[in-house]
């Protein structure tokens, strides 16, 4: 049984952006569940509370880095891509969008590719945390929304790619959570703890699409009628059905 249908009980996982807000508090959660090893991914050094947790140097923008904690990793149950930047824009600096696509949507994909492999042995999962942003952009952080809806698409593109070799990929809609992205937003926000738990008890009840807080939550119910959603099907249907295409490396 996959590690979406599991908890995270004697799992091991991997978390992108742990040393603060929401990375923080999945690490912790996926500790407070039993997990075996967390390995903590970060920018910046921190010295961890647990003796499951093991800190390991991550920018995901840097593909040596990337490399290195891949081949530290030995086996592995829980891939989060939770690391990600947010600045605010008006679409006016092309340097600032490239940024936000190298981070958001380009290091969630060299992360994933290089921890493949032992998620394809374990027949394990991949969380995305993403935004509700990704369905509808906030204007204030437009190259942001820009960034976690192409993100948004590799989650699904992913999620097809992979089924046939049983990894899961997730993509969780985060509205407002108080951390330091969110500071000079004056709404109200969820907790990092509440959201954590909440994308563990979806992963437990095999939810592909996550939508962890009341902000999110306040369309999950029309989600799963929404176009997007009934295309995804659609060309999964379209998928199963049809002669498999041979990819060139």
């Amino acid at each position: 049984m996959g590690m979406a249908r599991d908890t995270a009980a004697g799992k091991t996982v991997f978390v992108t952006g742990a040393n603060r807000g929401i990375g923080r508090a999945f690490v912790q959660e996926a500790v407070r569940r039993g997990a075996r090893r967390v390995y903590a991914g970060t920018r910046a050094a921190f010295t961890p509370s647990d003796a499951r947790v093991v800190p390991v140097p991550l920018d995901v923008t840097s593909a040596a880095q990337i490399r290195d904690a891949a081949a530290q990793v030995e086996s592995l149950d829980l891939l989060i891509n939770n690391a990600g930047i947010a600045l605010y824009d008006d679409l006016s600096d092309p340097a600032l969008l490239e940024r936000h696509l190298a981070v958001n949507l380009f290091g969630t994909y060299a992360v994933t590719r290089a921890f493949l492999p032992a998620l394809i042995r374990s027949r394990g999962a991949v969380i995305n945390n993403l935004s509700v942003n990704a369905l509808a952009p906030l204007p204030l952080i437009p190259a942001y929304s820009v960034s976690k809806a192409a993100a948004f698409n590799l989650t699904q593109s992913l999620r097809a790619i992979l089924a046939p070799r049983g990894v899961r990929v997730h993509a969780v809609f985060t509205g407002p959570v108080d951390t330091d992205m969110t500071r000079g937003l004056d709404i109200p926000k969820a907790t990092p703890q509440s959201v954590a738990a909440a994308v563990f008890d979806a992963l437990q009840s095999d939810e592909q699409d996550i939508f962890p807080d009341p902000v999110s939550r306040s369309i999950a119910h029309r989600w799963p009628s929404s176009p997007a959603s009934e295309l995804e099907r659609q060309y999964a249907r379209m998928l199963a059905t049809a002669p498999p295409v041979t990819a060139h490396a």
